[in-house]
């Protein structure tokens, strides 16, 4: 059974930082992709940020293009978000997803992983 164990969620200020970690477990297939969505109160699920894993091309949702850092940690097999200069508006669950297959058409898509997490939850405070 494939795990995906997110880590470092939290309260955070407006402007500041928070840093999450994704470790999967348990696949026998490769992992090809990996990515962050999240769910805001009252809103559904949307896309972050994704990754390749083999080549690390990493794709971004408009509303964090610039102030996050979706990353591998290939020694440890996991997958970093770095969320800098967080808005109340970030506010919510983070969920990491993984996929066995890459397509760029799909990373930012909920049908384009095959396994999530049970998230984690961001606050940012204003």
């Amino acid at each position: 059974q494939v795990t995906l164990a997110e880590s470092g969620g939290g309260l955070a200020q407006a402007g500041g930082s928070l840093r999450l970690s994704c470790l999967p477990s348990g696949h026998k297939l490769p992992l090809y992709a990996m990515g962050w969505f999240r769910q805001g109160p009252g809103t559904g699920r949307e896309f972050v940020a994704a990754i390749e894993i083999g080549g690390g091309a990493a794709s971004y949702a408009d509303s964090v293009r610039g102030r996050f850092i979706i990353s591998r940690d290939i020694p440890k097999g996991s997958v970093v978000l770095k969320m800098n200069r967080l808005e109340p508006t970030d506010t919510g669950v983070y969920y990491c997803a993984a996929a066995h297959n890459f397509s760029p058409d799909l990373v930012a898509t909920l049908g384009g992983y095959d396994y999530w997490g049970q998230g984690t939850p961001v606050t940012v405070a204003s």
